[in-house]
């Protein structure tokens, strides 16, 4: 079998770097920006960064901003509306995942009308044209939906998420500028860094993993481990750095998907609105620790890659412990809770546990796994 690699077609780096936006517009052609952001984006002039670009450039734009934190199946049908009634012919995505998710499932159904059902775009939907382009613009490092084929819808009536899988998806240019980063507050830098770590991760270990993502996975978990404590502290190096490493992240796992950390969040999202990153700060340790006796020797390169020396001179349990116990304590020092405690009813957990194991992300794990794994799993954060 073939290995895949889709990345963006262009991308452009550093403090700055949407300044761009304006000469990549003319040079495509495009007449009018759809520029999808979300009300607190809008609310704190972090859109307007971008905005203020195109009206420099004398380039016509409207803004939709219906969108959640964990965007809706109505977010986008009224995107959809919104983007056919406004003469727009590309879109500016500002914003982490949630903006993002939604501009792709917006341009995906616009340039393919038959799956204006969005939940038909579930899983690996057979799309036949390219979305509506998409200039990426993220604001948070961690998501990467900038860079991959992939994005995540809310089913808010049957309380669950579901993830689609489509290179029709990809951005054609993505703009990663830490300028646009720098107004993020602590909390929120936290949660989405662990993310991108969490990607990095499960991109490194998941069954569909090949050299080529590995060189990408270890080389972001280096940055992001280094980098992540001096985001928190709104450095210039530790923003410039994490929007670098949260990107290589997202090249590798689009291509090879993530494992069940990821499928655990996802319930949680859906059920209780728990933001994404928090979640999977919260699993990642414990997972990590379920799933080490299906991961060979790479719990060593993981620990390498977080800066723990000695790694060659300990045997494979010391290490594959040294690499959770170097990623539990990242996490407690940007400040992520360490348990579902605040989060989860007991109630729930089957539910969850089930939601879990039916998501499209579970099949990547490198363990296999069952819905009483996963449930134990949930129970033992509470």
């Amino acid at each position: 079998m073939a290995n895949r690699i889709i990345l963006n077609e262009t991308s452009y780096h550093g403090a700055g770097a949407i300044q761009e936006i304006a000469s990549v517009a003319k040079a495509r052609g495009f007449k009018k920006a759809f520029v999808c952001s979300d009300p607190d984006l809008i609310k704190f002039n972090v859109t307007t960064k971008v905005t203020k670009v195109l009206e420099d450039a004398g380039l016509a734009y409207e803004i939709y901003s219906n969108i959640k934190p964990n965007p809706t199946i109505e977010n986008v049908q009224t995107g959809v509306a919104a983007f056919k009634a406004s003469g727009a012919d590309y879109i500016v995505a500002i914003g982490g995942g949630s903006s993002m998710d939604t501009a792709k499932a917006v341009g995906i159904i616009i340039n393919n009308p038959e799956f204006e059902d969005v939940r038909s775009l579930e899983g690996v939907a057979p799309t036949k044209n390219p979305c509506v382009p998409i200039i990426a613009v993220p604001t948070t490092a961690g998501t990467a939906a900038e860079v991959t084929i992939n994005y995540v819808i809310t089913d808010v009536e049957k309380k669950r998420k579901f993830v689609c899988v489509d290179p029709h998806d990809i951005p054609v240019v993505a703009v990663i500028d830490p300028d646009m980063m720098s107004s993020m507050p602590k909390g929120l830098t936290a949660a989405t860094g662990m993310d991108a770590l969490t990607h990095a991760i499960e991109g490194y270990i998941t069954k569909g993993a090949w050299e080529m993502t590995d060189m990408f996975h270890l080389k972001a978990i280096e940055i992001i481990s280094r980098s992540l404590r001096d985001a928190v502290a709104n450095t210039p190096k530790g923003r410039e750095d994490m929007a670098l490493g949260q990107y290589v992240a997202g090249m590798g796992f689009s291509n090879v998907g993530l494992g069940i950390v990821h499928s655990m969040a996802h319930s949680l999202g859906a059920v209780y609105d728990t933001p994404h990153g928090v979640a999977n700060a919260i699993l990642l340790p414990t997972v990590m620790e379920y799933n080490a006796c299906a991961t060979g020797e790479k719990y060593r390169e993981i620990a390498r890659a977080m800066g723990v020396k000695g790694v060659d001179d300990m045997t494979q349990e010391e290490y594959r412990k040294a690499a959770v116990e170097a990623v539990r304590q990242l996490s407690i020092d940007v400040g992520i809770p360490q348990d579902l405690k605040a989060i989860v009813k007991p109630e729930d957990v089957q539910f969850l546990a089930e939601s879990a194991f039916a998501d499209a992300c579970c099949p990547g794990n490198p363990r296999d796994t069952s819905v009483e794994d996963i449930k134990a799993l949930y129970e033992s954060l509470m």
